[in-house]
């Protein structure tokens, strides 16, 4: 009896094991038909995700899932400066040139056309938690797939490095004056805080704002000299310079100077890469990257472990590290930028910058007024060729002696650009951002032709 009970049992699992195998494969083979997922729960989402997508905004503007709903139960198109109506067809022909900001808006068109690709759809289950399931606040693929894109691009060293994430460069900047300037806790100096001139403006407004103790901001770190024992100076480097585009290096040797290096445009479409950089402290963001600056995610690349803790620590307290949706999406942005070794994205952000730097230098040649930066051809190790200059902005200067304040005579001209008094350089300076859309570039190229003309 024994026996046959054993039988019995082993007859039921069995049973159960291939009920159990032909459920599953009823669920499969209705999820799953042909070579496409019969979408359940998604489905509605990427309806509507397809749906404001397809509202074209007569290529001038865009709509988005969360814009305002003012027709209907369908978003209105946001317009790009200088169009309006309903679809963004209408041109307001007396609108001023906006060259202010850095939005990085001339990599969209890359992302239209990957569409497929670079969409995410995230569940409203995703990572609940506070941590991930190993107890960090860091994605360990999406660090994986940063440590690749740097050996792929050549740009910079990460073997035997600490990485960490940040709220885009900016979070991590303040972070790392604080691991920096903790260095010299043991002792009553405060860290002075220093740049090179021109540079960029939220070095010190950052510096300036939280007030600590332990750091300070000076200014030109060509003032200083070399630190010694009682000085201790933190130097921002930044590598392509925003806003003149040059390759800055750190002014300030000695064992009391620390560097922080923002390489937050070092990637192929502005500069040429001529090798690894490798630096103790090294800062990258995703938004000149990929162009995904309202993502705010950036990351730095950290030699010293005590630094790196210290700036962990900081990013814990300060908003317990990125939030997972959009370590999400930097992961999938990632993934599509890494398909082909990179070639497409750089490819097309280089040939956009290149001729946009083309077209506004032939302007600009035109002129006695005015004139720009200078930037030599350099061999870049990733294009494996001498590549010409393709900044992220355009260092304009007034050269004739009345033109004092340059900001203005631009301002007059229906050009807004940048004062170069905000990068701590002369008035005679504006930075003209050569970043953003289409529409804000040609317009821009449009009012300096007007302008130059009356020369």
């Amino acid at each position: 009896m024994a026996a046959a009970a054993k039988i019995q049992s082993f007859k039921c699992i069995i049973f159960h094991l291939s009920a159990s195998i032909i459920l599953n494969l009823y669920f499969i083979v209705n999820l799953y038909e042909g070579s496409e997922w019969n979408l359940s729960w998604s489905s509605k989402a990427a309806r509507e995700a397809e749906a404001v997508a397809a509202i074209s905004c007569s290529g001038h503007g865009r709509a988005y899932l969360d814009s305002q709903v003012f027709y209907g139960n369908q978003p209105v198109c946001e317009c790009n400066s200088c169009f309006s109506g309903p679809d963004c067809s209408l041109f307001l022909p007396g609108c001023a040139a906006d060259a202010e900001s850095g939005d990085p808006l001339f990599l969209e068109p890359f992302w239209m056309k990957h569409a497929a690709s670079s969409a995410i759809l995230i569940a409203g289950w995703h990572r609940m938690s506070y941590r991930f399931t190993h107890a960090s606040f860091i994605s360990q693929e999406l660090e994986k797939k940063i440590r690749k894109l740097h050996s792929i691009t050549g740009n910079a060293v990460t073997e035997n490095r600490f990485i960490i994430f940040g709220a885009g460069s900016t979070q991590l900047l303040n972070a790392a004056v604080h691991a920096l300037s903790s260095d010299y806790n043991s002792s009553s100096s405060t860290a002075r805080v220093v740049a090179s001139m021109p540079f960029y403006p939220l070095y010190q407004e950052q510096t300036d704002y939280f007030e600590s103790v332990d750091y300070k901001f000076e200014g030109d770190a060509n003032l200083w000299g070399n630190a010694s024992s009682d000085t201790h100076l933190v130097e921002f480097v930044t590598a392509p310079n925003n806003p003149d585009g040059q390759m800055n290096k750190a002014v300030l040797k000695g064992p009391y100077a620390k560097s922080i290096y923002d390489h937050a445009y070092f990637w192929p479409h502005f500069a040429a890469i001529p090798a690894p950089a490798d630096e103790e402290l090294m800062i990258f963001t995703i938004s000149k990257l990929t162009g995904h600056a309202g993502s705010r995610f950036g990351w730095a690349v950290i030699k010293d472990e005590a630094v790196y803790q210290r700036m962990l620590a900081y990013i814990g307290l300060n908003t317990m590290g990125v939030s997972r949706e959009c370590q999400l999406r930097a992961f999938k942005l990632l993934k599509v930028v890494l398909e082909d070794g990179g070639n497409n994205i750089f490819e097309f952000g280089y040939n956009t910058m290149k001729k946009r730097w083309e077209n506004l230098s032939k302007i600009i040649s035109l002129s006695s007024r005015f004139s720009l930066q200078e930037i030599a051809p350099q061999y870049c190790t990733y294009f494996k060729k001498i590549r010409p200059p393709s900044p992220a902005y355009a260092w304009v200067k007034c050269e004739r002696e009345e033109d004092k304040d340059c900001y203005e005579i631009l301002k007059a001209a229906k050009i807004i650009g940048r004062e170069g008094k905000k990068f701590r350089a002369e008035a005679r300076f504006v930075r003209l951002s050569l970043l953003k859309s289409q529409d804000d570039f040609d317009l821009l190229l449009h009012r300096l032709d007007e302008l130059i003309s009356k020369e």
